[in-house]
C-alpha cells in the first residue's frame, strides 16, 4: 500500500473543522499539519485533532516537501494568494466557497495550476449530497430534456454570522451574494450542465443590516455598525443557449422560515424538478394527465463537507480529474460579480468569459 497523502489544513477555525471528519475517513489522506495567525485556536485545533506540526506562518507549511495537499480555509480575500503560493509550490489544493471573490483572481488561480500541473478543487460541498448526486444522475439521462429555466434561492431570516470574516469587505468581498450565493448558484448551474452566461441583471443592497437594533439570530448578537457588504441579493441570468434563470439571496430577508430555505426549480421541455425534494414533474399531452414522482434516497454515507475532502483525496491519489474544476467555479463568480456589477451600473451586464 502506499503511503498516504499527506494534507496540511491553513486556517484551522470554523469550516475547517467540517473538513476533518472527511480527512479522518480517507483510506488516501492524512492531516499532518495545520496553520493558523491565532496561536491559542490552532494549539486547540492540533490537542483535538492529535495533529502536532502546528505553524503560525503559512508559509513554512507551503514549502514543507513533505506535505501533499493544502486545504485552503481562510477568509475569502486570501484565497487565491495562498493557494496561488500552493500550486506554485507543487501542492495539490482544495479551497473553501468561493474560489475567489473575482473572476480574475479565479483566472490566476488557474493559470497557475496549469502551470503546476496540479488538481485545484472548490470546496462546494451541496454537489455531494445524496440528494444532489442523485437527481444529477437523473437528470443526465434526459429526463428533463432541454432545462430552458431554472429558480433557485438560499433566503435567511436574520441568519448570518457577525464576525469579520463575514461583514467586512475587506475580508469577505461581498456579503450573502458570494458567501451563500455560491452555494445555490453552483448547485443549479451543475443540474444545468453547465451552460455558458452571457449576461446578468440584478442588485445588490444593504436593507435590513443597518436598521436600529439590527442582529444575528445564529450568535443573538448585534450586527456590527460596520458591516460595509449587501444582505439581499437577486439576478436574472441569460445563458448563450437562450436559458434563463432567476437567483434570490439574503441573510436577513422577513421570509416565513426558521433558519434557512434553499431551493433549486429546474424546467426542461420534459419536465421539471425539485430540489432538495428529488420531485419530478412531467405530463402527457396525449392523456392529459399529470404525473409526480419522487427518487427513493438512502441516507448519505457521510456528511457532505466531509465527503468532499474525500473525493478530493481519491482524484489525487489515482489521477483523475478535479471534482469541481475550477473553470466551473469560474463561470459562478462570474455571474455573482456581474450582479455587483449590474448593481453599479443600474443596467444589465454582459459576462466574457
Amino acid at each position: 500500500m502506499t503511503s498516504p497523502l499527506r494534507v496540511a489544513v491553513i486556517g484551522v477555525g470554523g469550516i475547517a473543522r467540517t473538513h476533518m471528519p472527511g480527512w479522518q475517513a480517507s483510506p488516501h489522506a492524512e492531516v499532518v499539519a495545520g496553520a493558523d495567525i491565532n496561536p491559542r485556536v490552532l494549539q486547540a485545533w492540533g490537542a483535538e485533532y492529535g495533529v502536532t506540526r502546528l505553524a503560525e506562518r503559512i508559509e513554512d507549511v507551503l514549502h514543507d516537501p513533505d506535505i501533499d495537499i493544502i486545504d485552503v480555509c481562510v477568509p475569502n480575500m486570501h484565497h487565491a494568494p495562498i493557494a496561488i503560493a500552493a500550486l506554485e509550490a507543487g501542492k495539490h489544493v482544495i479551497c473553501e466557497k468561493p474560489l475567489a471573490p473575482t473572476p480574475g483572481e479565479i483566472q490566476r488561480m488557474i493559470a497557475a495550476r496549469d502551470a503546476s500541473g496540479k488538481l485545484l478543487m472548490t470546496a462546494q460541498h451541496f454537489r455531494f449530497a445524496g440528494v444532489s448526486q442523485a437527481m444529477k444522475r437523473e437528470i443526465d439521462t434526459g429526463a428533463l430534456g432541454e432545462i430552458y429555466h431554472a429558480r433557485s434561492w438560499m433566503l435567511r431570516r436574520n441568519g448570518l454570522i457577525p464576525t469579520p470574516g463575514f461583514v467586512h469587505r475587506s475580508l469577505s468581498g461581498g456579503g450573502p451574494c458570494i458567501d451563500i450565493g455560491v452555494h445555490v448558484l453552483d448547485l443549479t448551474l451543475w443540474l444545468m450542465g453547465h451552460p455558458k452566461p452571457v449576461a446578468v441583471s440584478g442588485v445588490a443592497r444593504a436593507e435590513l443590516a443597518h436598521r436600529p437594533g439590527a442582529f444575528s439570530a445564529w450568535q443573538s448578537a448585534p450586527i456590527p455598525t460596520t458591516f460595509d457588504v449587501e444582505d439581499f441579493a437577486s439576478g436574472f441570468v441569460r445563458f448563450e443557449n437562450g436559458a434563463t434563470l432567476v437567483i434570490e439571496v439574503s441573510w436577513l430577508l422577513h421570509h416565513a422560515i426558521e433558519g434557512e430555505d434553499m431551493q433549486v426549480w429546474l424546467y426542461g421541455r420534459e419536465g421539471g424538478a425539485h430540489w432538495p425534494r428529488a420531485e419530478f414533474l412531467s405530463s402527457n399531452n396525449d392523456t392529459r394527465q399529470l404525473y409526480n414522482r419522487t427518487l427513493q434516497l438512502k441516507r448519505d454515507r457521510m456528511e457532505p463537507h466531509a465527503l468532499e475532502c474525500v473525493e478530493f483525496a481519491r482524484a489525487v491519489a489515482e489521477g483523475a480529474p478535479s471534482p469541481v474544476p475550477p473553470e466551473q467555479s469560474l463561470q459562478v463568480m462570474a455571474i455573482l460579480d456581474g450582479i455587483y456589477r449590474s448593481q453599479q451600473a443600474g443596467r444589465e451586464v454582459s459576462i466574457d468569459l
